[in-house]
């Protein structure tokens, strides 16, 4: 296999099994959160209530990070993979059952309110579980060799199905309502729970099975903590996405200040990804080692400005170019701090290192959406998205100005000693 091959991990049957079954899943989940965006909105009118989604996700996502890391450090990962995915299928068929008018018939409009956010809180609780899962089963299918690889293509199926579903969510509000595209979305995610079983059994690799839960929580959080590159990624990553969450605002956007309705909405929820697919998959040819803190820092940059663009806009087209280019930098960023993850995480403590990941940056996307919401209740939608745009660029600036280790950080080194770890 050549140094440079950019299909090395494509060429290990499970790891294309393994992007499947993620397309399908991210395709369902991303679905399904614009579809209850959508609905939400409709019901209310309210951004306050689009700021209560982000929080009921954001809640028990961060609450349950580290104990999911050690569960999943200390459990078998393909059927814990089953057992989430398949409890995913159930607050599916839920949300499914809830736009059902003959179900609902005489609820009133609180109460089924009520019974999303319950639904969307319970999908938060899965959600602590997937991203540890998922990262730690990647590093079980594929040598160590081509982690870098496998972490790009594993981001670019993320943000397939990122897009796909996006995009064709705002269409199927439109040709097939609310209530049929959840039927939809819980199709994808009973499809994806059984491509997971082509995926064979993985061996557990931490030795401490048995290791205290307060000791083995410490261990994560004191490896991250002390790691630099991993803490200064995440954190960057956090900051952007905590005050760049403009997407949460977007049927506001789409309904109110451009009004070009629900295709257009998926057309607006769709550029981000679309943008960032196409700079992963380049990622695959174009090698991001070399000067990883600087393109980091200046993607993240790039990003900020982007969503100041986007909320000063008035026009449908601005602001989709505005979002694609979001997409654009956010894909750098997102690729650099996987590397990141996969090149400097031990085997044995990946679950709880992905979990300290998905508090970073994973549940800053709820907590991003609860902010978002509450800044557009209090400044108005525009005046909150180009706030959170420039917070994104003071910090980027702060932290370029305030550490030199980070600016400098290169990756060659690491890529270098896995190289050589392999042969």
């Amino acid at each position: 296999m050549s140094k440079n091959d950019p299909y090395a991990a494509l060429r290990f049957k499970e790891f294309r099994i393994f992007l499947l079954m993620r397309f399908l899943l991210v395709f369902g989940w991303s679905m399904q959160f614009i579809v209850i965006e959508w609905q939400v909105y409709s019901l209310t009118k309210d951004p306050l209530s689009l700021a209560i989604i982000g929080l009921m996700e954001f809640v028990p996502a961060f609450g349950m990070a580290l104990f999911a890391g050690h569960i999943v450090d200390q459990r078998e990962k393909r059927n814990l993979l089953a057992i989430c995915i398949a409890a995913f299928s159930l607050i599916s068929l839920g949300l499914f059952l809830l736009t059902w008018p003959q179900v609902v018939v005489g609820w009133s409009t609180n109460t089924v309110l009520y019974s999303i956010y319950a639904l969307v809180f319970f999908g938060g609780l899965l959600r602590s579980f997937f991203g540890p899962i998922l990262f730690s089963l990647i590093a079980l299918i594929v040598p160590k060799k081509v982690y870098p690889n496998a972490a790009t293509w594993s981001s670019s199926s993320w943000q397939i199905a990122s897009v796909v579903g996006l995009a064709f969510s705002g269409f199927a509000i439109s040709w097939f309502g609310v209530h049929w595209s959840l039927c939809i979305v819980f199709s994808f995610v009973l499809l994806s729970l059984i491509t997971v079983f082509n995926i064979s059994k993985k061996p557990i690799l931490n030795t401490k099975i048995n290791e205290p839960i307060k000791e083995s929580l410490k261990e994560g959080l004191s490896f991250v903590f002390r790691t630099k590159s991993i803490l200064g990624a995440l954190t960057l990553d956090m900051v952007s996405v905590l005050f760049g969450g403009a997407v949460i605002l977007l049927p506001i956007f789409a309904q109110d200040i451009l009004k070009v309705g629900s295709e257009g909405f998926g057309v607006l929820r769709a550029a981000p990804s679309v943008g960032a697919i196409l700079t992963m998959v380049a990622t695959a040819y174009i090698p991001i080692s070399k000067n990883a803190g600087m393109k980091l820092l200046s993607a993240i940059f790039g990003f900020g400005v982007c969503i100041i663009v986007f909320g000063l806009s008035s026009t449908f087209w601005i602001s989709v170019v505005a979002l694609f280019f979001s997409g654009v930098t956010d894909g750098v960023s997102m690729v650099i701090r996987q590397t990141i993850l996969q090149l400097k995480t031990p085997d044995h403590m990946r679950g709880r290192v992905a979990s300290v990941n998905s508090m970073f940056v994973g549940s800053s996307n709820e907590l991003g959406a609860f902010e978002s919401g509450v800044t557009a209740k209090l400044m108005g939608t525009v005046t909150a998205v180009v706030f959170g745009g420039t917070m994104t660029l003071i910090t980027v600036l702060t932290t370029a100005a305030v550490s030199p280790t980070f600016r400098n950080l290169d990756l060659r080194k690491d890529f270098e000693d896995n190289e050589l770890g392999e042969s």
